[in-house]
């Protein structure tokens, strides 16, 4: 039986970490915290940090964490926040996680995300996935329609391949891109992510 698609996302997602090495992770846009609540099991990631800024899901997730609002700040903290917001005490991060969350920022606030996240944080390792829009109509969906309602875009691989690699450019990244879920002969996968890795000479 194929894996549900957001268990897939968040076996590539900690699989990917694993990998990089990174022993801190920021995770943006974290929501109710359940990759957090996968990455807190891996005993490599000594700090993990989860903004959202949605001060409801930061509830669920520090109920979900087991977190107590009033202990000294441990090993996992979340914090309210968005990741289009420069926040200088957000630097110094192995690795950065935008998980199924770009899509919905509006398209003309996403200079700000990379102003934040490539141009201030900086983190060794950036890990973005995304809806394929190109899958859709595997789902089953209407031409143009949306998979959430909160959503204010979905990109197909060109589109969202083209940005990835003019943000990597812009701030001396490499980038590769994988396909998470089952693959279409045609169409790809129904997540697409991107993986960045900061060029050694550029780490300051």
């Amino acid at each position: 039986m194929p894996t549900p698609l957001h268990e897939a996302r968040l076996a590539a997602i900690t699989h990917a970490l694993l990998a990089s090495g990174a022993r801190s992770v920021l995770d943006l846009g974290c929501g109710e915290g359940v990759l957090m609540a996968k990455l807190a099991a891996q005993a490599q990631f000594g700090r993990i940090v989860g903004i959202d800024i949605s001060v409801a899901a930061l509830h669920a997730a520090r109920d979900a964490l087991r977190l107590d609002p009033l202990a000294p700040a441990g090993r996992v903290q979340v914090v309210h926040a968005s990741f289009t917001d420069v926040d200088p005490q957000l630097r110094g991060f192995d690795a950065a996680v935008m998980l199924e969350t770009i899509e919905h920022v509006d398209p003309g606030r996403l200079s700000l995300v990379e102003r934040a996240v490539f141009g201030c944080y900086r983190p060794r390792t950036v890990l973005i996935t995304t809806p394929n829009q190109e899958y859709n109509v595997v789902h089953g969906m209407n031409p143009g329609a949306f998979r959430h309602p909160d959503h204010r875009f979905e990109w197909d691989r060109p589109k969202f391949r083209r940005w990835a690699c003019g943000v990597a450019a812009r701030h001396a990244y490499a980038v590769a891109f994988h396909d998470i879920g089952e693959c279409h002969p045609t169409r790809g996968a129904s997540t697409q992510m991107a993986s960045f890795t900061l060029d050694a000479d550029s780490m300051a």
